[in-house]
């Protein structure tokens, strides 16, 4: 399994061809404690770069971009009533959904994990 991560700070954990998405902890750190996400159902499509989720903290909302194109295959809807599991863990448990890749070309682009902290670090 290959984990990317984007500008916006959202990762993906990509198997064959479903990639679980998710923010990183650096995202879920700058919003503080979150209390509210609004995850896509199963069998919603997106392109690279739609909006794809909600997390609203005590700070601020935010979007959740989709950092590739495919097809929701489920939503982590135990966000519904645990948002602070995203601050708790947000690379793991934490996760926003699955979503089969449309083109597995849309992960070119991404970072990997040492180019993101050293984005990160340029923050």
């Amino acid at each position: 399994m290959s984990t990317y991560f984007t500008e916006d700070h959202e990762w993906i954990a990509v198997d064959g061809d479903t990639g679980t998405v998710g923010i990183t902890k650096y995202a879920a750190e700058q919003l503080g404690d979150v209390v509210f996400v609004e995850v896509p159902e199963a069998g919603a499509s997106f392109a690279k770069g739609d909006d794809m989720a909600v997390v609203e903290s005590v700070k601020a909302a935010s979007d959740v971009y989709a950092p590739v194109a495919g097809e929701v295959t489920e939503g982590n809807g135990d966000l519904a009533d645990a948002p602070e599991t995203v601050n708790e863990d947000p690379e793991g448990k934490g996760w926003f959904c699955k979503i089969k890749l449309s083109d597995k070309g849309d992960l070119d682009g991404l970072m990997d994990a040492a180019a993101y902290k050293t984005f990160c670090e340029g923050l």
